[in-house]
């Protein structure tokens, strides 16, 4: 613990000033690209360690009928899933086209840039 009772920050902004008044321009240069770099492969390599999620099933739930329903029954089912499904049907299409609508925006800016 005597190293950390002895030290200063003035003392050390001092000693720090000190040494770059006594480096040549060129110096500073190398010193300011060195640390760049280091930083860049720093993060680089902080960015590339993707650990990826645990893997949890997704669970689909149907539901269970008797072999023996009537016809009529199938058809009042129908008529109580039909709103249901076609919900699930337009918000998908939504999605659908909102995914294709941004495509044709990166499309057409990349026609402008002539790729």
């Amino acid at each position: 613990m005597g190293f950390f009772s002895r030290f200063s920050p003035i003392a050390a902004y001092r000693d720090l000033r000190l040494f770059f008044s006594q480096r040549r321009p060129y110096e500073l240069v190398f010193l300011v690209a060195a640390l760049g770099v280091t930083s860049f492969l720093i993060y680089a390599f902080m960015k590339d360690s993707y650990v990826e999620k645990e893997y949890r099933p997704k669970i689909i739930y149907v539901e269970q009928w008797p072999a023996d329903r009537t016809d009529a029954q199938i058809v009042a089912q129908q008529k109580i899933d039909a709103p249901i499904q076609a919900k699930r049907l337009a918000e998908q299409k939504a999605r659908e086209d909102a995914q294709r609508a941004s495509f044709k925006r990166l499309d057409d800016k990349l026609k402008a840039m002539g790729i």
